[in-house]
């Protein structure tokens, strides 16, 4: 079966899966280049729980095992290498950090380029605007998810208010997404003090940037801690398309090389 659209990363410690897909105890998640079909990555898959919702119920999967196929032997194993040892040796102590294996299967995961969105919180005392990429629909159930490292600050904000606004953002606008990065750690003092203009959203009137390709409005209905993350499920009640353009995404860097040699690489800013 198809779940392009009804996968999305649940928790990074441990790694894990969510969609509305009950694939069975065991299953195996393939990634395909599109046009060919031409089998890119697998990730192997175990299952751990089910959540359930008013109207849907979503399954969790722990990721066991994964490879991909973009690069070559021995360049793939020799560069697998490389960059585990570089995770341990700049591994600080007692901080949030996954093993360089489920590193290296979330890298399969993003196999399928992940969208980096702007996600605005507001609420009496509290407002803020952080840019997150555990996101996605998760299509048979007409519901989408976001991942939020517990830690953050505006977790409990979210699981109150029950309402965000995503704001998907031109790749252009890259250096300044991954400035607010830092709000993770703190609430936004003032939305003026952003650098680029605002506006309200359509039906909840919460700051989003003015010059979003997309403005979509989630209405939660439901959270819970899912490993390091809190995992929020909410149903789309509001979509704004502005304006055309090339939205921020994230992919691995194998998949670009990969694609590089076949001449089709992803463009860069």
């Amino acid at each position: 079966m198809d779940v392009t659209e009804d996968h999305t990363v649940a928790s990074l410690v441990p790694l894990m899966i969510a969609t509305s897909l009950d694939a069975g105890q065991r299953p195996v998640l393939q990634y395909r280049e599109s046009a060919t079909g031409k089998l890119l990555g697998v990730l192997r898959l175990t299952r751990s729980a089910s959540v359930t919702t008013e109207k849907a119920t979503i399954t969790l999967y722990y990721v066991t095992a994964g490879e991909h196929h973009c690069l070559g032997q021995p360049l793939r194993a020799w560069s697998t290498r490389l960059q585990n040892r570089v995770m341990l040796k700049n591994r600080a102590p007692h901080h949030f950090s996954p093993e360089p294996a489920a590193v290296q299967q979330l890298m399969i995961a993003y196999l399928c380029p992940r969208p980096t969105i702007l996600v605005s919180v507001a609420a009496p005392g509290h407002q803020n605007i952080f840019p997150m990429d555990l996101i996605g629909p998760l299509e048979r159930s007409g519901l989408f998810s976001l991942a939020l490292r517990s830690t953050s600050i505006s977790v409990p904000i979210m699981r109150e208010t029950r309402k965000v606004a995503l704001s998907s953002i031109p790749a252009t606008m890259k250096a300044v997404v991954y400035k607010l990065a830092e709000q993770h750690k703190h609430p936004l003092a003032d939305w003026n003090a952003l650098p680029f203009p605002v506006r309200p959203s359509r039906e909840f009137g919460i700051t989003v940037p003015a010059s979003a390709l997309r403005i979509q409005e989630l209405d939660i209905v439901h959270s819970q801690e899912v490993g390091s993350h809190t995992l929020f499920i909410g149903r789309i009640v509001s979509e704004e398309n502005l304006a055309e353009g090339t939205q921020l995404h994230h992919t691995a860097g194998f998949h670009q090389a990969y694609r590089r040699r076949k001449g089709v690489p992803f463009a860069e800013v």
